[in-house]
């Protein structure tokens, strides 16, 4: 495949990945209703590990190393464990398009973590796109919530900051493990702690589960935790990832989009406008020049 054609399926392909991240809120908001947040949250990394499995065999891909091990873990706490779990947790009382203005707080999140992963100093630029995100967020928060906070609302923040860990892990693991075999393992790490809980959750009720809540679970375990990510990566690595990057932003609003279409949300110009706001800043410190610690050179983020 030649350059440009190259770089053009990395395009389509993160559009891909963004679409069915975009997915996640909406289908975890229906599932979760019949299934409970154990089930949803960590169920469908049991399910995604039978997939998983078979494709590491299939690959005959080799064992991490220990120091890979590592990383590993740090991925498995945030993209396996911590965000389909608070996420899960937070669905149960938040619209989808309360959780899309706070997730749209990910690109910037990790490019924080990635810029002190990287021994990097961050500019004022940064810090300050990072108050304006935060504060839009948080006074949106408040909006919804009637003066306060609500404990979902520091689920999903919650969320944020640790999936924003684990992809700055993820994105440092796989220049040298490899683009999707970094969630890949990740999940092979994390479903044999899950199985217990799981099974411990699960109760006769749950197969007399309306239809939509069986596509939107399966959905969760296998697109949404494992083939997104590997479009995503894949797409990062074929269009280079400052430019599928970019593709990322869609995200908010193409949650907003599919749950008015598939929740039947009302969607209001408050909302819409605080997700401008955060996009903005996000865009704003994702592009903040950093200078490297013990050198005057500077990058981008």
């Amino acid at each position: 495949m030649q350059g440009e054609t190259r770089e053009k399926f990395g395009l389509l392909l993160g559009l891909v990945g963004v679409i069915c991240f975009s997915l996640t809120l909406p289908s975890t908001s229906i599932a979760v209703e019949y299934f409970g947040t154990t089930v949803v949250g960590l169920g469908r990394t049991v399910v995604a590990a039978i997939l998983v499995a078979v494709v590491l065999i299939v690959r005959k891909e080799k064992l991490p190393s220990p120091r890979q091990f590592t990383s590993l873990l740090i991925v498995a706490v945030g993209a396996v464990l911590g965000f389909p779990l608070l996420t899960s947790w937070a669905m149960e009382s938040l619209p989808v398009s309360h959780g899309a203005v706070e997730l749209a707080l990910l690109p910037l999140a990790t490019a924080g973590f990635a810029m002190f992963r990287a021994g990097e100093v961050p500019s004022l630029k940064f810090w300050i796109s990072s108050i304006i995100g935060s504060f839009a967020v948080i006074v949106y928060a408040l909006h919804l919530g009637f003066g306060q906070l609500q404990f979902a609302d520091l689920a999903l923040l919650a969320a944020v900051v640790i999936l924003g860990l684990s992809y700055a892990e993820g994105g440092k693991l796989a220049k040298e493990l490899g683009s999707w075999q970094v969630i890949a393992w990740a999940i092979m790490i994390g479903a044999p702690f899950f199985i217990i809980p799981v099974g411990l959750n699960l109760t006769t009720e749950m197969l007399h589960a309306p239809i939509q809540a069986w596509v939107s679970f399966i959905y969760l375990a296998v697109v949404s935790q494992f083939l997104a990510y590997v479009a995503w990566y894949s797409a990062m690595a074929m269009g280079g990832i400052a430019r599928v990057s970019q593709i990322q932003y869609l995200q908010p609003f193409l949650m907003i989009l599919f749950a008015t279409v598939f929740l039947d949300e009302s969607i209001t110009l408050f909302t819409l406008v605080i997700a401008v706001i955060v996009v903005f800043s996000v865009i704003l410190g994702k592009n903040a020049p950093v200078t490297k610690k013990g050198s005057v050179s500077k990058t981008r983020a």
